[in-house]
């Protein structure tokens, strides 16, 4: 496990989600291990985290441990990934998608972020 990438669960969602977005924005990948998107999406999750050296933090989120996690965000398929800045949900997509994508989607948080847009 990296720094730049950790397990979230229900029990510590606001502490590494809610409190930790208020200083970096954060990514939340909630899958399930049964998911064949999931397992295309995560790897370039890992890689883009690692590239980016903290300048975003990703929570990963096991759906089928987590459902209350996944229930609050009202999660309709599996992968989504739903971004916390500053304490709030700002963005959210579904699905696996490109590298480039990626890159444009967390290039936006960070920047509104940065912005100190919520």
């Amino acid at each position: 496990m990296s720094t730049h990438y950790y397990p979230v669960e229900e029990h510590n969602f606001d502490q590494l989600v809610v409190a930790r977005s208020r200083e970096t924005p954060v990514l939340m990948d909630i899958s399930a291990e049964w998911c064949a998107p999931c397992r295309v999406l995560a790897p370039l999750l890992h890689k883009l985290a690692v590239a980016y050296e903290g300048r975003f933090l990703l929570g990963l989120v096991d759906a089928d441990e987590n459902m209350k996690i996944a229930g609050r965000h009202k999660v309709r398929g599996f992968p989504t990934v739903v971004a916390y800045s500053h304490g709030e949900e700002v963005a959210r997509f579904h699905s696996a998608q490109t590298e480039s994508f990626l890159r444009k989607f967390i290039d936006e948080v960070i920047e509104r972020h940065e912005a100190g847009k919520p």
